[in-house]
């Protein structure tokens, strides 16, 4: 199989992996052919990245990092926590709920126990066969690439159920946000950019006071935003006054925010965000965080098309966990473009002067376009 892009996407491809909707129903079957139509609804539902059947690379095994179960069943929950939270009658009322807690602690206890058994490396999560709300998928997502970075760092069971709360909760105050703000598609303007960056503070009010919640996870809201430098916002605070819960997550929100398709800009590439969280090293980020993100995060994850500084393409075949960034490519297509008559593999670990300089480029032969193998 392999990964391709929704907007590189063409019809004739099939899906090697299943799309599910947000109440995990299954919306398209493995090997279902898709349409124009099919591709367009996609993009529209927030999925930006597929599995697609592919002769080249059928057997590749793609890891999972957490189950398609899992994390239907974290978001669920992840949704129903939020709705409640911002339920204007509960608002008005000035009410609490304490099982609100209870539901959160209940989705940090499925993310440890699935990635407990992942602290080589973490595949990178991108929003791959799921449909489901921009802010709820992004939630997730933060959470288990912060518990696992938690994880590495040495935390404990209950720093980690507390971390990955706040991670889970960081964006809680964007539901108080205007959808026409939110989901604006072009650039905001200083009026809008400043009702946005209310969502710290809307966020730290609407969790400081629930019962069961340690504090902590709402100061996780308030001050992801906040850089080394005191360049972030909402208090522009610096260094040591942030938590590193809070620097943690905001790392961590930076790259996936990225890394992610919005209504207003396409998502840039891994190694694109990569390189950006390395500008902000020392002034955004700490640095000991970002090498430890480099180091245990896959951002080429199994499938994913590249091109070399040789000139030559292929897609990452698999990846050493002590080094995930230094993947094994399997090439596929010399200097030309041409499909070779005998694919090999290069373990960029052990060949130091090959790298990857492109990923998922539009001239790069694709399934649809290299064999019509799939129907």
């Amino acid at each position: 199989m392999r990964l391709v892009p929704i907007t590189m996407c063409q019809p004739g491809m099939r899906l090697a992996k299943r799309i599910f909707s947000e109440d995990g129903l299954v919306l398209l079957g493995k090997q279902v052919e898709l349409t124009q139509q099919l591709i367009m609804r996609l993009q529209q539902c927030g999925v930006d990245f597929v599995y697609i059947e592919d002769a080249l690379t059928e057997d590749l095994v793609v890891p999972e990092m957490i189950s398609d179960e899992t994390r239907i069943k974290a978001l669920s929950e992840i949704r129903n926590g939020f709705r409640e939270l911002m339920s204007p009658s509960r608002r008005n009322k000035g009410l609490h709920t304490p099982y609100i807690a209870k539901q959160f602690r209940s989705v940090m206890s499925m993310v440890l126990e699935e990635i407990s058994d992942h602290k080589g490396a973490m595949l990178m999560l991108m929003n791959m066969g799921l449909v489901d709300h921009y802010l709820f998928q992004h939630s997730l997502n933060v959470c288990i690439y912060t518990t696992l970075l938690g994880m590495s760092d040495g935390l404990s069971q209950e720093e980690l159920i507390t971390l990955g709360m706040g991670a889970l909760l960081h964006d809680i105050g964007k539901t108080q946000i205007s959808t026409d703000v939110l989901m604006k598609p072009g650039r905001l303007t200083a009026e809008e950019y400043n009702e946005m960056k209310k969502h710290t503070e809307l966020g730290f009010r609407l969790l400081k006071d629930e019962p069961n919640l340690p504090l902590i996870v709402a100061h996780c809201a308030f001050q992801h935003h906040e850089r080394l430098d005191g360049s972030g916002y909402p208090r522009g605070i610096k260094g040591s006054e942030i938590h590193d819960y809070a620097k943690w997550i905001g790392l961590v929100d930076s790259y996936d925010a990225m890394t992610t398709n919005r209504v207003y800009r396409s998502p840039m590439l891994p190694h694109q965000a990569i390189e950006g969280l390395y500008a902000g090293t020392g002034t955004l980020y700490e640095q000991r965080m970002v090498r430890l993100f480099r180091d245990k995060i896959v951002i080429y994850p199994v499938g994913v098309t590249v091109r070399l500084n040789t000139g030559a393409a292929g897609v990452v075949a698999g990846y050493d966990p002590l080094c995930p960034h230094r993947p094994v490519v399997r090439v596929l297509y010399d200097e030309e473009g041409r499909e070779l008559s005998q694919p090999f593999e290069i373990d960029m670990m052990k060949q130091l002067s090959v790298m990857i300089t492109r990923v998922n480029e539009q001239n790069v032969a694709t399934p649809a376009t290299v064999e019509k193998t799939m129907g």
